[in-house]
């Protein structure tokens, strides 16, 4: 079988969302699928949901700031690794703890 498209993504993921909205996974997938496309705005979008729905999906935190960092959108960046750092602190995840606090840095 063929490895499935980002379009083919975009729509299984969709698909699931529309059973459980809520699914952190599904929510964090689709928004790695739209940022594969280009599509930041919807990418943004989808890792916002995935936090407002899950805020201890640190994942979400970590992969919203990259992007943001790369549209140039510091400030929001530094907001998002600060409450990704909060989140890591609530679950134990020293690991990515450390990969943002890095990343934070970096930002001066």
């Amino acid at each position: 079988m063929p490895h499935p498209t980002v379009m083919d993504r975009v729509a299984i993921l969709s698909g699931i969302l529309e059973q459980n909205p809520k699914d952190a996974f599904a929510r964090y997938g689709l928004a790695m699928a739209y940022a594969a496309e280009g599509k930041i705005d919807e990418a943004l979008r989808e890792y916002a949901v995935t936090i407002e729905y899950n805020p201890e999906y640190v994942p979400a935190f970590q992969m919203s700031a990259q992007t943001l960092v790369r549209m140039g959108r510091v400030e929001e960046a530094r907001e998002r690794l600060q409450a990704g750092l909060a989140a890591c602190e609530r679950t134990g995840n020293a690991h990515a703890a450390s990969e943002m606090q890095e990343m934070l840095n970096g930002l001066g």
